[in-house]
């Protein structure tokens, strides 16, 4: 598209206070709806999980947005946040500096960090690090990251990593095997959300969703994906695309009335011609000339030259023709000029739908979720004919709600056999962790409302037994999160989220 390298024409042609559509207005807060539910579940994580936690999605999915809501809907006199980007700060020296600085320490180092964060425990406060950017951070400051997170018995801080997703693999590969992170992947905007959120990016600039058309609003959220900085930037090209339409039908409009000077004398002179002859044909019945005395030809041309000469001398001296230099064209009205010029949205001319863009994936987390379980069921009974084959799916896009394998019995959840269920579960699988109770009776009664699915364990947290409800058996962590999508609502209430098998296990044996 045409770059616009007047901004003000832009502003002035909408009648924008500023450009709704930059990266970085002030006072501009959209969090959209299906963001709440993530901002619950990073607070929920925070006081219940020891796991590093990250957000992902792609630039500009509205992670500094999200990370900024997490401050500001933290309790300031309980947690002390110190919050940097990986931009400036890549290396671990710079990453500990930044924390030390954040903590006002003079000591840089892991150690000093830690006993720190101890001393403010004993106060009541908790440490939040929240580092945005973290895709930027090298290998060796993600290792310094990750041993913060697992912390010592000084202390240990909440470390929160925004990033794009590429940074997953490079955990998983330090990780090496161990339950170190827990990954929330953002999800982009609906169509009904991605309206939302321009209605009020241009109601901060003094207009409304008017300046769109249907067409336009669909194309945008087509386009764009849903994701934040996509709409930003499709939203200000639809609307300078329009802008520059309109200016060009204007200038092709005004080039009709840029004709040559014999063209246009030519056209007066007959114009004038007309409307004398029409004049001379309805004067009042009162002086009709003499029938008997027709005039004489001289006497005619003379009339007819008295008639028509003055009527072309005042065509000639009106200001709107001049006839000198007539081969140029004439000056068209300032754009900022009301002018009544019919345009067709660029998008019509595209022919672009207006249908409205689905969410990508949810369809088939919908159906595998719908139809798997079935299978899963209908294994132990035909086990005598049905050749072995595993339970977990074949492909990672594939997300099942998978029970436990055939080969172990599932054994409901009870207080007797809770420990030795979770101790047979393979290490590299995954559960939901549903909710966490300290009163056991209520642990109990979840699992006996809602079925044999549900079982719970025994840990201790912060020096005190916590009974923790679970949903579920899968091959991967991708299974688990399809499997998140179709739970009820009064259990997706408790925020539940994948967890490995392994670190299960050790919490039980820790408990014991």
């Amino acid at each position: 598209m045409t770059s616009l390298h007047a901004d003000e024409a832009f502003l002035d042609h909408y009648g924008f206070s500023h450009d709704p559509f930059a990266a970085r207005v002030p006072g501009f807060k959209f969090f959209a709806a299906q963001r709440k539910p993530v901002l619950g579940q990073l607070h929920h994580l925070a006081r219940y999980s020891q796991l590093l936690l990250v957000v992902t999605g792609p630039l500009g999915s509205g992670k500094t947005l999200l990370r900024q809501a997490l401050v500001a809907s933290t309790n300031k006199q309980a947690v002390q946040s110190v919050i940097f980007s990986a931009r400036g700060a890549a290396e671990p020296d710079a990453v500990l500096r930044q924390i030390a600085q954040g903590l006002q320490m003079q000591q840089a180092e892991s150690a000093a960090i830690l006993a720190q964060v101890g001393q403010l425990a004993l106060t009541g406060q908790e440490v939040y690090l929240l580092v945005d950017d973290a895709e930027q951070l090298s290998d060796a400051a993600l290792d310094v990251l990750l041993r913060l997170a697992a912390g010592s018995v000084d202390g240990r801080p909440h470390v929160f990593l925004f990033a794009e997703p590429q940074l997953l693999s490079r955990l998983e590969r330090l990780a090496d095997g161990e339950e170190c992170f827990h990954a929330i992947d953002l999800q982009p905007y609906g169509d009904e959300e991605t309206q939302e959120y321009l209605a009020q990016r241009l109601e901060g600039a003094g207009r409304g969703l008017e300046v769109f058309t249907g067409a336009q609003l669909a194309t945008i959220h087509e386009q764009s994906q849903g994701w934040p900085g996509a709409i930003n930037r499709l939203a200000r090209d639809v609307l300078v695309e329009a802008m520059l339409a309109q200016q060009g039908a204007a200038r092709r409009a005004g080039l009709t009335f840029s004709l040559p000077k014999k063209h246009l004398l030519a056209l007066l002179v007959v114009g004038v011609g007309v409307v004398a002859a029409w004049l001379m044909q309805g004067l009042p019945s009162g002086d009709p000339l003499p029938s008997s005395a027709p005039l004489p030809l001289a006497q005619v041309e003379q009339s007819a030259s008295v008639a028509v000469a003055p009527d072309v001398s005042v065509e000639e001296g009106t200001p709107p023709i001049e006839f000198a230099g007539a081969s140029q064209p004439l000056p068209l009205p300032l754009v900022g000029e009301a002018q009544p010029v019919i345009r067709e949205p660029v998008t019509n001319a595209l022919g672009m739908s207006a249908e409205r863009a689905e969410e990508p994936a949810a369809p088939v987390g919908q159906a595998v979720a719908a139809t798997q379980p079935k299978q899963v069921d209908a294994l132990p009974v035909a086990a005598p004919v049905v050749p072995p084959a595993p339970v977990a799916p074949v492909t990672p896009e594939v997300a099942p709600a998978v029970k436990p394998a055939p080969a172990q019995p599932v054994a409901p959840a009870k207080p007797a056999s809770a420990a030795d269920w979770y101790s047979a579960q393979p290490a590299s699988r995954f559960t939901l962790q549903i909710l966490g109770s300290r009163a056991e009776a209520s642990a109990q009664a979840f699992v006996r409302q809602h079925g044999a699915d549900y079982h719970y364990f025994k840990k201790r947290h912060k020096g005190q037994p916590l009974y923790v409800v679970t949903y579920g058996s899968f091959a991967t962590r991708e299974a688990a999160q399809a499997a998140l999508r179709q739970l009820p609502a009064k259990v997706l209430a408790g925020q539940p989220w994948p967890r490995a098998f392994a670190g299960i296990q050790q919490e039980i044996a820790q408990a014991r």
